[in-house]
Order: C-alpha cells, then structure tokens, then sequence
C-alpha cells in the first residue's frame, strides 16, 4: 500500500464534557443520526463523542482539507466491524476528493485513556 495521506488528532476528554453540560448541539454537529443514537444510549458520551470527533479530524488531516471547505462532519462515520476493529465510512465531497488521491483503502486507529482521546488516519 502506498502512504497517500496521514493524520493524527487528539481530544481532550474533560473539553467534551464541559461541552456537553451545556448543550449536545457538538454532538448533533459532528455525529451522524446512527453515531448520535449510539452516542444517547452510550455508557460514556463524552468519551464516545471525543473518540468520534478526534478520528474526523484525523480523516480531514490525512486527506489535507479541513471541516467547512467542502466537507462536513456528517460526510464522516465511524463505524465498527463485528471484530470491534473502527472503520471510516465517507461520502459526498471527501469521497470525491479521496478518489482523486487515488484513495482505496483507509486505516482508522482509535484509543482513549483517562483524560485523552486519539485517532490517527492511513490513507493508501
């Protein structure tokens, strides 16, 4: 497979969860509808929504364009195999560029501890 793009992000879980006392508007910006109603029944929310937002970016970075030009958050899933192994579906604009890169495969790692959330995107 060759390297076609990279990234990296990482989220500070406390943030989320500042975020979420006030509103989940966060929530219903970044997640789709099937990630929000994972996201409402989830045991750990914050960490649930830190996880999600942190592999997003890490797809935006790795692509090399950012949220809000051209692409949105609801363009991004993340999904799970039955293995439990995370997977990044995309649509719309950044599946357009991902073609034009030649993209045909895309590696999603994701973890958390206590106060962190981290996800890194390979691209080939």
């Amino acid at each position: 497979m060759a390297l076609l793009g990279l990234g990296t992000d990482i989220v500070e879980i406390a943030r989320i969860e500042k975020q979420l006392e006030k509103t989940h508007r966060l929530a219903e910006r970044v997640l789709t509808a099937e990630e929000l109603d994972i996201f409402n029944e989830h045991k750990f929310p914050a960490r649930y929504l830190a996880k999600r937002f942190a592999a997003k970016e890490a797809m935006v970075k790795a692509v090399g364009i950012g949220i809000g030009n051209g692409v949105s958050w609801q363009q991004m899933a993340v999904c799970n195999r039955e293995s439990g192994q995370p997977y990044m579906e995309y649509s719309g604009y950044l599946a357009e560029v991902c073609k034009k890169m030649g993209v045909t495969e895309c590696l999603l790692s994701i973890a958390d501890e206590q106060h962190y959330a981290v996800a890194t995107v390979v691209l080939g």
